[in-house]
């Protein structure tokens, strides 16, 4: 209802759509906004994701007041107007809306969405078979799209993380374009209020299989197979925080 309000009331610069229905056949929303929306124009394409993880729903809420954000300020704020005329952007708030109804991390049926991609170490190939329809909906949209630069927003650590994820826990597994990586994750790392200061990261970074290898995860797939530079921003230690706090997170991020 808030993003079909959104869509209805800046109708020039945004289109609201959706990819595919969940397990329990909830609709998978994103929205596009753009000067252009809709449109296939050369610009480069960029994506948020949210709340693949239901139960982690800062970035979930973040989504919706930046949809916000974009919208009302589009010609009367320079930085938006600006994204908003050079920036195919894509937003997100909500992978896992079952997970989010129950207040589960996995979907209706009790799978780790961020582990049900291709896996650069163990997937010889780039297909949706056997996989769950959100899943599957996200990887069918990255494919119809040039996406160049991306970020899934999580909960449960305040850290910027950055491929690879796998395959070790505790080493550094670094990819071919490594430097660049730790320049997006510290671009967010140090804008943020406190992540940059945290005692938990270095610079409030860090690489993914050296804090914790995964298979299957987004943002691994994003940049092997899709040739999309993708971040993962962990953006709380709290996963489901009061609401009297959602301000001041929308200001720290």
């Amino acid at each position: 209802l808030i993003l079909q309000n959104i869509a209805d009331e800046y109708p020039e610069i945004t289109e609201l759509t959706s990819i595919g229905q969940s397990v329990q056949g909830r609709e998978l929303w994103i929205m596009n906004i753009s000067d252009n929306p809709g449109i296939n124009e050369i610009e480069p394409e960029f994506k948020y994701v949210a709340n693949m993880h239901g139960d982690e729903v800062i970035g979930r809420e973040l989504c919706l007041n930046l949809i916000e954000w974009l919208c009302e300020n589009y010609y009367i704020d320079p930085r938006a107007t600006n994204l908003i005329n050079n920036v195919d952007i894509f937003i997100m708030p909500s992978m896992n809306p079952d997970g989010f109804e129950m207040g589960s991390r996995y979907n209706a049926n009790g799978v780790d969405l961020n582990r049900d991609f291709p896996d650069q170490f163990e997937d010889p190939s780039n297909t949706t078979n056997g996989r769950q329809p959100e899943t599957v909906a996200v990887m069918e949209w990255g494919w119809e799209h040039n996406f160049v630069l991306s970020a899934n927003m999580h909960g449960g650590a305040l850290v910027a993380n950055y491929p690879f994820d796998g395959p070790y826990s505790g080493n550094y597994s670094a990819s071919p374009d490594d430097n660049m990586f730790i320049h997006l994750a510290t671009t967010y790392s140090i804008n943020h209020s406190e992540m940059y200061e945290s005692n938990s990261f270095s610079n409030g970074i860090t690489n993914g299989s050296q804090w914790y290898a995964i298979f299957g995860g987004m943002q691994d797939w994003n940049y092997i197979w899709e040739k999309d530079f993708d971040i993962t921003l962990e953006q709380s230690d709290e996963k489901w925080p009061n609401s009297s706090e959602l301000q001041q997170f929308w200001e720290d991020n």
